[in-house]
């Protein structure tokens, strides 16, 4: 069994965050580990409040992991703070850790701000450059580029950008458009749109989450990006068909419903 560690921050609802990536690990049959960099305080309803874990305990946690169990793949989330997202980096490259998934968690859905103004120019230059894939939705590809992105094309743009900046490959994410859902991969040499049709439920509490866990883990199984990429969307497309109406708000999606539908 291959072995994934997330580096994120904790959802106490259960449906997004490390919590979520976990599930995504288990469920696509790998081992999943934590290293958790922030606690929030979150319902279905939106995040209220959020406490970072110091940059000295989130160092230990990964120390913790790659001294004792071979990590095949990692998946990076929530970083909030500048100190954390150096920490992060410099141990990812003493351990050499390989197969990183990016997910540059920025904003949640509810509009709490999950990462500092000032953080994004170190998260830039520190991670992006170690990340094998990186995976931002619209609204995060347009921090990052300062571009505007209206449709495809754009898009396309702004996976070079991001390309240029150090990443191996860019996932980006079409949620955020008005008609099909249709993410754009990037190699630094190729475009491939991925298409998908939209699910109308309310219901995607932790979607990003999970998809770039899904990626993590297949990676992690030796898939190649393309491979990996495409099975992460066909298993999140499922688990947004058979979402959980849980809560007053936002469901979450169901991790497993290969096991129960």
């Amino acid at each position: 069994m291959k072995h994934v560690l997330t580096i994120a921050g904790s959802d106490s609802c259960g449906g997004a965050g490390i919590q979520a990536d976990i599930k995504t690990f288990s469920a696509l049959g790998t081992y999943g580990m934590s290293v958790i960099t922030a606690v929030t305080v979150q319902n279905t309803q939106g995040v209220f409040g959020c406490q970072d874990i110091t940059p000295d305990i989130i160092a230990g946690q990964i120390d913790a992991i790659f001294t004792d169990i071979e990590v095949h793949a990692v998946k990076i989330g929530m970083v909030s703070q500048i100190e954390t997202i150096k920490i992060i980096a410099q141990k990812l490259k003493q351990y050499q850790a390989k197969n990183i998934v990016l997910d540059p968690v920025m904003i949640s859905k509810s509009g709490f701000d999950l990462m500092q103004k000032n953080a994004k120019e170190t998260l830039i230059k520190e991670l992006l450059p170690l990340a094998f894939v990186v995976t931002p939705n619209l609204p995060e590809a347009e921090v990052i580029t300062g571009l505007s992105i209206q449709n495809l094309e754009d898009m396309e743009k702004a996976a070079k950008i991001i390309y240029d900046m150090g990443a191996k490959n860019i996932l980006i994410k079409g949620g955020h458009l008005e008609h099909d859902a249709t993410d754009i991969l990037f190699d630094g040499k190729n475009y491939i749109h991925l298409k998908e049709k939209r699910i109308q439920t309310k219901n995607t509490h932790g979607t990003g989450c999970t998809l770039s866990s899904a990626i993590a883990a297949n990676l992690a199984k030796d898939k190649t990006v393309q491979q990996a990429v495409e099975n992460a969307k066909e298993y999140i497309t499922g688990a947004i068909e058979h979402s959980l109406a849980i809560g007053k708000g936002v469901g979450p999606t169901n991790h497993f419903y290969a096991l129960f539908s």
